[in-house]
Order: C-alpha cells, then structure tokens, then sequence
C-alpha cells in the first residue's frame, strides 16, 4: 500500500505598496482566521529593521510556535533596507539562504504566510529584492494598500510590476486607518474596474489597540466574511 504523498504547503506571501500599508495588521488577521478555522497556519517575517514589535505580534498570535530566530532570521536595529543595513554591517545575504529558511519552515505546517518588507523593490541581499523573493517562492500574493488618496497610483504601479513578473494569484486589500479621506469610499470600486476584476476587498479601521494581539483576536470575528474571501 503506497503511503500518501503530503500536499505542498500553501505559501501567501503579503507585500504592500510602500512600507506602513499594514502588512504586519493584514498578516495576523489572516494567521489568527486561518487557525481558529482549523488550519494549521504559520506565519514569519524574514527580514525586520529598526525594532522588534512586528515580530513579536505574529509570535504572540501563533502561540509562539516559533522563535524568534524561526520567525525573524534576519534582523537589523537600523530602520533601513536589509540590503543596506547588512552592508554595514559587513554582511551578505544570499537568496538561497532565505529560501531555504522559508521552505523549511513551510514544511512545518499547512499554509505560511511571509511577509515581505516594504514594497516590491526594497533590496533585501545581493542581487535581490522583495519581487525576487516572490517570484521564486511562486505562491499566492497578497498585496496591502492604504485606503487613503494616492492608493490607485501606489496599487496600479505594483500590481503592474506583479503581472511582469507573472504572478496570476495576486489580490489586493485595502487597510483602513484611523483618519479617511474623500477618496476612502470610491477607491475599492475603481481599482476593481482598473485592475479589470482582480479580487480587491477592504478592512476598514479596527481600532487603536488592534496592535496588540489580544485585541486583533477579539476583532477579527468583525471582518471573518472578509478574510475568508481573501483566502478564497
């Protein structure tokens, strides 16, 4: 009797527009909906600069499953560009040596959410960025956006730089804020029809304390409908 084969884990990578579009928000709401649906989810957050905050909130939403080192293999206590951060340091980062680190923790559940750093074109090591890392993973992507004025151009432009690279299960997510602007309203509806249809959902402000994973557990029962067409 032959022995059943494991399915491949399924790997969601979250990229966002610009940095501060609500990658790390997006990755736990994902990572706690997943798990409390009895997917055995995981997430990590390979390169992290200039604090530790975002490292600790997926930690803490995954019950610490891994550590530290496991989530976040490369860190730099400057708030710079890996790439950056690790030439002064006088170091190299290699794309092999993240996609092993990826891959290996991918085997360890069902889905793995990554998420990136920054934009597409923030240089993470030698000869590669954050698009790099996406294309060789070739998983599903995730792309966050502010919802505020700026966002079509911001979306329009990585969405673009996405379908180069051939990416074909590509959505877009929407982050509210605390603050909206008159374009809050009308930016899901055109970026729906100028991405001719591509999946675009929205999460709209969930609160001052959502940061803290306690409060994200409590308040992801407020946008479930959502997540679950997000990972649909």
């Amino acid at each position: 009797m032959k022995a059943l084969r494991r399915r491949a884990p399924r790997i969601i990578f979250i990229t966002g527009t610009d940095t501060g579009a609500g990658k790390t928000l997006l990755a736990g709401l994902l990572l706690h909906h997943l798990r409390e649906t009895g997917c055995h989810a995981l997430a990590m957050k390979p390169f992290c600069s200039g604090g530790t905050a975002d490292v600790e909130f997926l930690s803490a939403i995954q019950d610490g499953e891994l550590s530290a080192k496991e989530l976040n293999p490369f860190y730099f206590a400057e708030p710079i560009a890996p790439l950056v951060a690790a030439r002064k340091h006088r170091g190299k980062i290699q794309l092999s040596q993240v996609l092993e680190h990826i891959r290996r923790i991918a085997k360890r559940c069902d889905c793995l959410i990554v998420e990136g750093s920054g934009g597409l074109l923030v240089p993470l090591g030698e000869g590669f960025d954050v698009s790099t890392l996406i294309k060789k993973l070739d998983g599903e992507v995730v792309v966050a956006a502010r919802n505020c004025l700026g966002v079509i151009n911001h979306t329009l432009l990585t969405i673009g730089a996405l379908r180069k690279l051939g990416c074909r299960r590509v959505k877009v997510v929407l982050m509210g804020s605390r603050f909206s602007d008159y374009s809050t309203q009308t930016n899901p509806l055109i970026l729906n029809e100028l991405l001719g249809g591509l999946p675009v959902a929205s999460i709209g402000y969930l609160g001052a304390g959502i940061g803290q994973a306690k409060t994200l557990k409590n308040s992801c029962k407020n946008v479930k409908k959502t997540l679950a067409q997000i990972l649909d």
